[in-house]
């Protein structure tokens, strides 16, 4: 008969050990030395808490279940089934929910003999299935009251209406209830000073009341002792639309995603906002930015997550001796403007499902009362990404085309994970909701089918969970079928634009990278498929390297309308004024043909900083350099142009400025370190091979006689941590062990003990056969081996 989580363990087959890791990967990172150590691993507080966070309510009511009937250490299937009829649930689902149990090593054990792991009633309600415990426990003259089942629904029946709904709350469970110290009172008439003189509620403090077990199955009486019970989710309402209606609702919204990120990244770019000193980015610039970008400020702040996250925008140092730092866009950022529309999207989705922040706290106050701010590392929340990636899920687990409301959602998540998703989640998971139709990937509260193939993606080895942005390969990530898919479902990519009179050019769709290049260069962008032409485009065009003929021709090339005659006169005009004054170095100077020019500058009061001197009626000379006169100039109004040694023209475009990414924000695919490593078949092979034979080597020592030496159990490789785990194995199933120790005078020796308690650096121990209670310091214990495997 099994006696141990070891035992147990080890008699697994290897497939079911496979299902057990996969489930509970954190079992086995890093590999235990054997069975006993995987055992204390599984029954630690952290891991029992990890296992019971990934069950559903249903199977977390049949664990109640389980500890409710447990009789010593053990319960049943019998007896479990014997309950929840009374339900009406089948017993087939009921032996399901304990099979899911059994498959994470949460129960063990045959069905007779159906042991629960001692962490369960660590990391679980004291109140199993929210029953209280006995009256007799709790005051004999509420034990006197129980045991008279005619006088106990008698004094039910006259309980006041308030005093019946107190006592249905408390029935619901948990079975123990707070209330004011004046409730408790003896001149008050409270509805639970009522029911505590009648001895219906049993006061356990100055403020905290419990109802006793008896009177919860009374009034159980129609749902069972359990209570009510749920096998099945909530039902919830799923409007039907056309799936290809929700396609072409998150296509549009990719659309905007793409085009806002960018214009979010040219505006850093344009105007670097610095560092706050406490991390992120300040409430201005935020503001700031979401004029710009024309979106609403919670709107910017998803989106500058977004994209540093995708590694498009990073930090550079400044000022070394202060340590300042600006944001800037990153190298990435202009190999990903290259990319089509839907390559450019699979990168921005996937760094939002993939980050560990909660961009929805924005504006919110910390706990120094201070708001929160975009960037600041305040954001970072590592259970964020699989939140997400669980709302989706239940949209993705709908019929295409069908739709849930945020609420529902909500609902669904509560019932599949209870534990992770409490009521304090829900908003969260609404916030990540609204985050998903901003990305693109739900339109109408539905599912996109190019959605269904990322998550798709993510869940698969299609993307790797240590760098899913491709950010640590040369190549990068390349976009698979969700981004394939999205494409076609985008308008085509277009050549060519339209011109009007005002000087306003219309895109008719996407531009191709090359169209959207000349866009940029000649023209403000408005909205999404507007740009303008003015003075300040042309001679940027033309500072750029264009002449007004290659203009001329770009134009004609690329519009399907007549070129206006007044876009024609524009560009004549600036080109004609374009260059008509010349910069160079004396450290620098200026010289134009036109000597009224020259004139006009020299009494310029705005130049006088310059300390401009004429040193002929057609030049002047500075002492700054050319690129501070050049800016100085333009800055006063005028149109000059740099010149090399030789009188040549410099043309050249400004180079962009760059920072550094941050590759912390790549962030893992799941919250849990531990969870986010995908264990391949040949790996979970070796592992399970390597406990085997560890456990082995580790079994034929400890059958070796339990001598002790001054450094330990002879033959036994435990170390000093593996002898207290076997200790706290022993304390929790009341089993005996050998235990190796150094005495006071340095004389080592054993003892066979049942351990009764070990705690403040003691292990107290009882030996059976001389009826001693033995008390050990925990340092000078060298070694513990079970009695069975002695």
């Amino acid at each position: 008969m099994t006696t141990s989580l070891a035992d147990h363990l080890r008699a697994l087959p290897d497939e079911d050990l496979v299902a057990l890791i996969r489930l509970r990967p954190d079992l086995v990172i890093p590999p235990p030395a054997d069975f006993s150590a995987l055992a204390h691993r599984a029954q630690s507080r952290v891991a029992v808490a990890r296992a019971l966070d990934g069950l559903d309510q249903f199977t977390l009511e049949i664990l109640d279940a389980l500890r409710y009937t447990r009789v010593g250490h053990s319960s049943s299937v019998e007896a479990v089934l014997a309950l929840t009829v009374q339900s009406g649930v089948e017993a087939a689902r009921v032996r399901a929910a304990i099979d899911r149990l059994r498959a994470c090593a949460v129960v063990y054990g045959a069905d007779a003999a159906l042991r629960i792991v001692g962490a369960v009633d660590e990391v679980c309600s004291p109140f199993p299935a929210g029953l209280g415990r006995p009256a007799e426990e709790l005051d004999p003259l509420a034990g006197a009251l129980v045991a008279d089942a005619a006088g106990l629904r008698r004094t039910l029946l006259a309980a006041p209406p308030a005093a019946r709904a107190v006592l249905d709350r408390l029935a619901a469970g948990p079975p123990v209830g707070t209330v004011a110290a004046a409730g408790l009172q003896a001149e008050s008439d409270s509805p639970v000073r009522w029911l505590v003189d009648r001895h219906l509620l049993v006061a356990v403090g100055r403020d905290a009341v419990e109802l006793p077990v008896e009177v919860s199955l009374v009034l159980r009486r129609e749902a069972g002792p359990l209570g009510q019970l749920h096998p099945d989710p909530p039902r919830i309402e799923t409007p039907r639309r056309e799936p290809a209606q929700i396609d072409r609702a998150g296509a549009g919204q990719v659309l905007e995603l793409v085009r806002n990120a960018e214009a979010l990244i040219e505006a850093i770019g344009q105007e670097p906002p610095a560092v706050l000193r406490s991390g992120g980015l300040g409430i201005r610039e935020l503001r700031r930015f979401a004029k710009t970008v024309g979106v609403e400020e919670q709107q910017a702040a998803v989106l500058a997550e977004i994209v540093t996250a995708a590694g498009l925008v990073g930090e550079e140092i400044v000022d070394n001796k202060r340590v300042e730092s600006v944001f800037l866009p990153t190298v990435a950022y202009d190999a990903w403007r290259a990319f089509g529309i839907a390559a450019r999207w699979h990168r921005l989705a996937l760094a939002w499902l993939t980050m560990t922040r909660a961009p929805a706290l924005v504006g919110q106050r910390d706990d120094r009362d201070r708001p929160i701010n975009a960037l600041a590392p305040e954001l970072s929340r590592p259970g964020a990404p699989a939140q997400r990636r669980a709302a989706l899920q239940v949209l993705a687990d709908l019929e295409p085309g069908q739709t849930a409301p945020p609420a529902a959602v909500v609902d669904t998540l509560a019932w599949r994970a209870p534990r992770r998703n409490s009521r304090g989640a829900s908003a969260g998971i609404e916030a990540g909701l609204a985050e998903a139709a901003f990305v693109g990937l739900t339109g109408f509260d539905g599912l996109t089918a190019y959605g269904r193939l990322l998550l798709a993606e993510l869940a698969s080895d299609a993307i790797d969970p240590e760098d899913p942005l491709g950010i640590a390969s040369p190549e990068g990530h390349a976009p698979g079928g969700a981004a394939a898919l999205l494409d076609k479902l985008l308008p085509a990519p277009v050549d060519h634009v339209l011109l009007q009179a005002d000087l306003s050019v219309i895109v008719p769709g996407p531009p191709e990278p090359t169209l959207a290049g000349e866009l940029e260069l000649l023209g403000q962008q408005e909205s999404a498929s507007v740009y303008r032409i003015t003075t300040d485009t042309v001679r940027r065009s033309l500072d750029a390297g264009y002449s007004a003929g290659d203009l001329h021709a770009l134009l004609g090339r690329r519009s399907r309308t007549p070129v206006p005659q007044t876009l024609t006169y524009l560009i004549d005009d600036v080109a004609r004024r374009h260059g008509g004054m010349r910069i160079g170095s004396a450290n620098s100077y200026v010289r134009s043909d036109d000597e009224s020019v020259i004139a006009e500058v020299l009494a310029d009061r705005r130049l006088q900083s310059l300390g401009l001197r004429r040193l002929a009626p057609t030049v002047l000379a500075c002492r700054h350099t050319p690129a501070r006169l050049l800016e100085a100039l333009r800055e006063a109004g005028y149109p000059p142009v740099q010149e090399d040694s030789t009188g040549a023209a410099v043309l050249t475009r400004p180079k962009a400025r760059r920072g550094s990414p941050r590759p912390t924000w790549a962030a893992r695919v799941v919250e849990d370190p531990t969870s986010s490593v995908r264990l391949s078949a040949p790996r979970l092979a070796g592992v399970i091979d390597q406990i085997r034979r560890g456990d082995a080597a580790a079994r034929a020592a400890r059958r070796a006689p339990v001598t002790v030496r001054a450094n330990g159990p002879s033959g036994s490789a435990a170390s000093h941590t593996e002898a207290l785990e076997v200790l706290q194995q022993a304390l929790r199933d009341k089993t005996r062990v050998w235990v190796g120790y150094v005495d006071a005078h340095g004389a080592t020796a054993s003892r066979l003990v049942r351990p009764v308690s070990m705690g403040s650096g003691y292990l107290r121990a009882e030996d059976e056969r001389t009826e001693m209670l033995h008390t050990f310091a925990l340092h000078r214990i060298t070694g513990a081996v079970p009695e069975s495997e002695s």
